[in-house]
Order: C-alpha cells, then sequence, then structure tokens
C-alpha cells in the first residue's frame, strides 16, 4: 500500500511544496512535471494509479509561487524558473532520494517541453511527453486560434501590464499565472523557432537525452495538435524517440483535450500513455 508523504525542496530561492506518493519497497522512480497553470494536486490520482501500477515511488509537485509553493502576486518567475531550474531541482532531489531506482519522468505540456533543456539528462531512464510540443499560435485550428491570438496579442499582454499577473481565471484558462511566466510562454507560441529560439532558456547541454522518450499526442487538442508534438522530437538528437496519438473514441470518450489526459476520469487511457 503506498503512502503520502508531504516533501519540501529548496530550489535557488524557491521553496517547492510536493508529495511522494510510495509503496514500502519502490521498483521504480517517477517524477511528475505539471504543465502550466495546473496544480500538482491534479495529478495525485494518476500518480496514486501508477505507484500501484508500477511499485514506483511518484513526486508530484508545484511550480515556484504558484500552487502549494506559494502566491503568484508580485512573482517574478518565468518559464525557465519553472521548467528548468525548479524541475531539475526536484528531479536532482527524487534522484538523490532513490539512487538505486530507474528514473522515469512524464511531463504534461510545460512539464515535457523544457525537460531537453535541464541539466544532468543522463540520470533519466525514461521521458514520456503528453501534450507537450513546438506549438506556434499559427497551429491552433479555428475558431480556437482566434482565442489564442487574443490571448497573445490583446488580452494578454494588458492584462499582464495593468496587474502585474496573468488573471488565467478570468480568461479561462483555469490559474492565474505570474506576469513574466506569461510572457516567456507567449514568446514561444509567437516565435515560429520555438523554445530553442528563446534566450532565457540555456542551451541543450550535448548529447542531451538518450534514453527512450515516447511523445504523446491527444488527436483532439487543439492547443498542442499532433503535428507540433512530433516538432518537439528535433530537439532530442541522441534519443530514441518514438509517437503515439490518443484518439478518445477510441476509449470510449468523446473528448479528452489538452489538459484532461490525467484526469480522473479519463483513467482508460493511463495504461496506454505509460505503456
Amino acid at each position: 500500500m503506498s503512502q503520502a508523504e508531504a516533501i519540501r525542496i529548496d530550489s535557488k530561492g524557491a521553496r517547492l511544496a510536493g508529495t511522494l506518493i510510495a509503496p514500502p519497497a519502490p521498483a521504480l522512480a517517477v517524477m511528475i512535471n505539471a504543465a502550466t497553470g495546473v496544480p500538482a494536486a491534479y495529478y495525485r490520482p494518476f500518480a496514486e494509479w501508477l505507484s500501484q501500477e508500477r511499485n514506483a515511488a511518484c513526486l508530484i509537485w508545484d511550480y515556484r509561487d504558484f500552487g502549494a509553493s506559494g502566491s503568484i502576486h508580485g512573482s517574478q518567475a518565468n518559464m525557465t524558473d519553472w521548467g528548468v531550474t525548479d524541475a531539475s531541482t526536484a528531479r536532482f532531489w527524487l534522484r538523490n532520494r532513490f539512487p538505486a531506482l530507474p528514473l522515469w519522468v512524464i511531463g504534461h505540456s510545460l512539464g515535457g517541453m523544457t525537460v531537453p533543456f535541464q541539466p544532468g539528462l543522463g540520470q533519466i531512464d525514461r521521458l514520456i511527453t503528453v501534450a507537450a510540443g513546438a506549438g506556434h499560435v499559427s497551429d491552433h485550428p479555428w475558431p480556437f486560434q482566434a482565442q489564442a491570438r487574443a490571448l497573445w496579442y490583446l488580452l494578454g499582454p494588458a492584462a499582464a501590464r495593468l496587474l502585474g499577473y496573468l488573471p488565467g481565471r478570468a480568461l479561462g484558462l483555469g490559474n492565474d499565472l505570474p506576469a513574466p511566466v506569461f510572457r516567456q510562454w507567449r514568446r514561444w507560441c509567437t516565435d515560429r523557432r520555438s523554445l530553442p529560439g528563446d534566450p532565457d532558456l540555456p542551451v541543450p547541454e550535448r548529447p542531451g537525452l538518450v534514453c527512450p522518450v515516447k511523445l504523446v499526442a491527444i488527436a483532439d487538442d487543439v492547443m498542442i495538435p499532433p503535428a507540433a508534438v512530433w516538432r518537439m522530437g528535433a530537439w532530442m538528437p541522441a534519443a530514441t524517440v518514438s509517437k503515439q496519438v490518443i484518439t478518445p473514441a477510441d476509449y470510449g470518450l468523446t473528448s479528452v483535450g489538452h489538459i484532461a489526459p490525467f484526469a480522473a476520469r479519463n483513467r482508460a487511457l493511463w495504461g496506454d500513455i505509460i505503456a
């Protein structure tokens, strides 16, 4: 039977809050990295299922100044802080906690797309990304593309400048975000070079990821469609990359979309995601 342990991780000026869900004698360590604006608590049912399914010690955690790791108000955190500094620090913590176990990283959206820019990638034994990719605003189908363009070019910049943060709840994005997070996210989605063109991200180490990498796309994801997911494979030239498209109808579901692959109601997907 897995037990949940509240943990705290110091990460260069911030303290990250997380939960380790682990059986008494785990055979695998798994780090679960969240999507932008999604609290770690959302991933708990998946982590509990995975802990039982694979006898795994699963770490779920919140980025700095978000969720249980603090308030976004007045935060100067950006995407590099979240996806590179905090994510790699949390991964080093998990590696030190279970030095003898194979280490998997499962990254949802932001939690997967920033992994190639992190240090110490040689310690990862497998990477699974879900709904993560090199998405440009022109990739979105209409009418969602109109909403995205309004966010990136009109509503988002104005709101972040006026309020000092992005009012994600009011804009239908789920949760509020620090203004620097929004600005860097906007850069990635409006520059066709995507993350590799961002001067605020570190240059990827070489050889980078050399482990098996599985890119999982969601067929009805209007935010990061499958074609955008596949582009991310170019960021991991030394890895063995496989691809999978999750089609909701194959699982008796009417829709899944960008955020919901890890929702408890969609647990029918989970076995294939980790396969």
